[in-house]
């Protein structure tokens, strides 16, 4: 029982949904990520996951289902992966992250596979049709 709150951000035009259980160990990151500072947007998020890391549960399962993310969003996802890839090597958790992409969405494919090759903890790459 990681006994933190849940982080539910609603997506906007400009930002993703973010839903975080730490009952579940559920996290969910999903849609747009163009925030104006995105460092500002994101620093809830990393927080969250620190928190979470103290007392996490025995699996940890991210979803991450992004239409499109700018550079500076890249680098904080980067970092939320950071923190829960800590957590997952220092063995409090297992870690897993799908990384669900449209079929046809090379950008997306080809970021999916850059974290892969950044992380170590199970990264996995999810087509998905979108019709």
């Amino acid at each position: 029982m990681s006994g933190i709150d849940d982080l539910n951000l609603k997506a906007s035009t400009k930002t993703p949904e973010i839903s975080f259980n730490g009952e579940s160990g559920h996290l969910e990151l999903s849609g747009r990520s163009i925030p104006e500072i995105s460092f500002e947007f994101y620093q809830p998020v990393l927080d969250w996951v620190d928190a979470y890391g103290k007392n996490p549960q025995e699996e940890t399962m991210v979803h991450a289902k992004f239409e499109y993310f700018n550079t500076s969003s890249s680098k904080q996802i980067l970092d939320v992966f950071k923190k829960l890839e800590n957590i997952h090597l220092n063995g409090k958790s297992k870690v897993k992250v799908k990384w669900f992409i449209a079929e046809e969405d090379e950008a997306m494919q080809e970021a999916g596979e850059e974290y892969k090759l950044l992380l170590k903890m199970p990264f996995e790459i999810v087509p998905v049709s979108m019709d």
